[in-house]
């Protein structure tokens, strides 16, 4: 039963993994129309508000209500993981490739697995370790090569703006699972996700005018794509493995997610793919197995 309980939470670390991936993507995709981040952070938080709406706000036989101090707690991580490490993430990718945007926002799993070792007392075993070793082995070697592709200031700023949202991320992930085993995975998701939009929805009307809502469809077609396949799936999927796994293993099968966006990269952005690239993906591949073996 425990074997089939993890392969299940792996499965689900994986879709979240692929999801995730594309919303470099997505968000590439559409800022050749002349959309901003926060418009189009914007405008996927509404396209998903729906499915939160529908799972959030919905009481099941027992659950509890929440208090003051679980609200306080749904607030602070809500803006943590989803308004600010998005918003965060969507700046930097104006100025850095979708494959180097990736390879930094993939510290998170070291910076989880910090946490967790410091301020939650989790132990760090030698599989551990040694996973982490090679998908940052890998993860180095393609950064290094995609940091020479371009301007040294954009990949500064960019990179500098996407290490902010994976350190506020990884909070995120640490102090979410405690809130999963509370409110369960897909309740605390959802409320984590309507905190998220209403930070968004606040900061997106203290800053424009609302006739920016009006873009050009291919901006609506992205934005829906990044709504449903990389926030409402993978942000599920995701809540599901911690719950099954933890967050500090979640993550780290969520380390595959750069050789994806690599790949998506070279396909459907026309951005370089290299030997180096195509190595450190391979190293990131075999953390993920060395992780997953029982």
């Amino acid at each position: 039963m425990f074997a089939g309980r993890t392969s299940w939470g792996m499965l689900l670390a994986l879709v979240a993994a692929l999801g995730f991936s594309l919303k470099a993507i997505f968000i590439k995709l559409a800022y050749p129309y002349g959309v901003d981040a926060i418009t189009l952070l914007t405008l996927r938080m509404l396209f998903a508000l729906p499915a939160f709406l529908w799972v959030g706000l919905a009481r099941r036989p027992g659950q509890a209500a929440l208090d003051a101090g679980d609200w306080l707690r749904v607030g602070a991580l809500g803006c943590l993981g989803y308004y600010g490490s998005s918003l965060l993430d969507f700046m930097g990718l104006q100025y850095i490739s979708a494959g180097l945007e990736r390879l930094i926002l993939f510290t998170y799993p070291t910076l989880t697995i910090l946490i967790g070792v410091v301020f939650q007392g989790k132990p760090f075993n030698r599989r551990e370790l040694v996973a982490l070793v090679l998908c940052y082995a890998g993860i180095g070697s393609a950064f290094v090569h995609d940091l020479g592709l371009g301007d040294a200031r954009d990949a500064l700023i960019g990179g500098g703006l996407v290490f902010a949202s994976s350190v506020s991320y990884a909070l995120y992930l640490a102090g979410s699972a405690p809130m999963i085993g509370k409110l369960g995975a897909l309740r605390f998701s959802a409320l984590a996700m309507l905190v998220s939009t209403a930070a968004t929805l606040l900061h997106f009307g203290l800053v424009q005018p609302l006739t920016v809502i009006v873009q050009p469809l291919p901006v609506y077609g992205w934005s829906l794509a990044m709504a449903l396949f990389s926030t409402v799936i993978p942000v599920f999927a995701l809540a599901a493995a911690i719950r099954q796994l933890g967050a500090g293993r979640t993550s780290l099968y969520g380390m595959i997610g750069p050789m994806l966006t690599i790949g998506f990269g070279w396909w459907l952005l026309d951005e370089a793919l290299s030997l180096p690239q195509l190595a450190g993906a391979a190293l990131v591949v075999a953390g993920v197995l060395v992780v997953s073996r029982k």
